[in-house]
């Protein structure tokens, strides 16, 4: 079987009712990033950090996978499917997809904050001030806040350079290291960009653009790929 290599941003999850990740004007869901998205934040005022992430949890948990998850995860019989996403909900997993590995943490988890090794699963949508881990110390959302390192991308990159095709999907491809993944998927390997506002990347061969969302984005794309010889 083929390694099919997706990777995936806020526009995936757009069309479940997910919001994408910020506006305009440079606020998420009418927060300052600096304000509930940075080690700074839940430093000055972590309850206001849990609170931001509680919303968020319970609106996933209002939520169901797209039709575009679904594709993703049906194309399972026919390629070995690894998906990169770089959100932090859990529509893929909720839709079937079996190999997802998330650049920036997970929503319906918790880690200590002295000892990031511990993870845990959350129960419901919400996290409170007081909520430790086993060794007593407070639980933070299992997120990787901008100014953080990002663990996951040494595997993301090793999973892209064994890419036979690749596809991306609702990313703008602005927020760095995920947006130079691209650029190590092997050059003769075909790569689609689904997206109706479809970023604009450079120095990428075999590139085809699709500007749709992701779930008539990727009924196109299965498509192809049924027909397909690479």
């Amino acid at each position: 079987m083929k390694n099919l290599v997706v990777l995936s941003g806020a526009g995936m999850s757009a069309e479940s009712g997910i919001p994408t990740f910020r506006g305009a004007d440079g606020t998420w869901e009418n927060h300052r990033i600096q304000d509930v998205a940075t080690p700074e934040a839940w430093a000055v005022n972590p309850q206001l950090v849990l609170r931001f992430y509680n919303e968020r949890r319970k609106r996933l948990l209002e939520v169901g996978p797209n039709e575009g998850h679904h594709i993703l995860a049906s194309l399972e019989a026919h390629f070995r499917v690894h998906i990169v996403t770089q959100n932090v909900d859990n529509l893929h997993e909720r839709a079937g997809s079996s190999s997802i590995l998330h650049l920036h943490g997970e929503l319906i988890k918790s880690r200590s904050t002295a000892y990031p090794e511990l993870v845990y699963p959350i129960e419901g949508w919400e996290l409170k001030w007081g909520d430790l881990c086993e060794r007593g110390s407070q639980l933070r959302p299992h997120i990787v806040w901008f100014g953080e390192p990002v663990p996951m991308i040494e595997p993301a990159i090793d999973v892209m350079r064994k890419a036979d095709c690749v596809i991306i999907i609702g990313t703008s491809m602005q927020v760095y290291p995920a947006a130079g993944l691209i650029h190590e998927a092997p050059a003769a390997c075909p790569k689609y960009v689904i997206d109706p506002n479809a970023p604009s990347i450079s120095g990428v061969a075999n590139l085809k653009v699709i500007r749709e969302g992701a779930s008539a984005g990727m009924e196109r794309v299965r498509n192809i790929l049924m027909e397909a010889d690479f």
